[in-house]
């Protein structure tokens, strides 16, 4: 049984920073996906970025380019995401998701396992 468990966010100004991580248990996710997605209020679940665990590779969405890093400890099982020049407009509930391949992928429905999310919001 995967289990992913979020944690990391909280109420932060414009212009700060915070690092979400995920911590992933019951199975070896060397074989993997693991992705970051975000709901705001009234929004559709978006994309916000994506890692292949063996590989490291990455990929983000358009608004977290050149502001968020998502990166992973192999040895803690645990997946991060870190958000620098936060915008009111990042605010949203973060949610971290594993997919049973090794192909990232930023389709929500491509993810088979999904943590309980995490609340970020940016005072402007």
């Amino acid at each position: 049984q995967v289990q992913l468990v979020e944690s990391g966010g909280g109420l932060v100004q414009a212009g700060g920073s915070l690092r979400l991580s995920c911590a992933a248990s019951g199975r070896t996710f060397s074989s993997y996906a693991m992705g970051w997605f975000r709901q705001a209020p009234g929004k559709e679940r978006e994309f916000v970025a994506t890692i292949n665990w063996s590989s490291g590779s990455t990929y983000y969405a358009d608004s977290a380019k050149g502001r968020f890093t998502i990166s992973r400890d192999n040895a803690k099982n645990t997946v991060y995401l870190q958000m620098n020049s936060l915008k009111p407009e990042d605010t949203a509930v973060y949610y971290c998701a594993a997919r049973s391949d090794i192909r990232y992928s930023t389709q929500i429905n491509a993810f088979n396992y999904w943590g309980q999310g995490t609340q970020v919001t940016v005072s402007s």
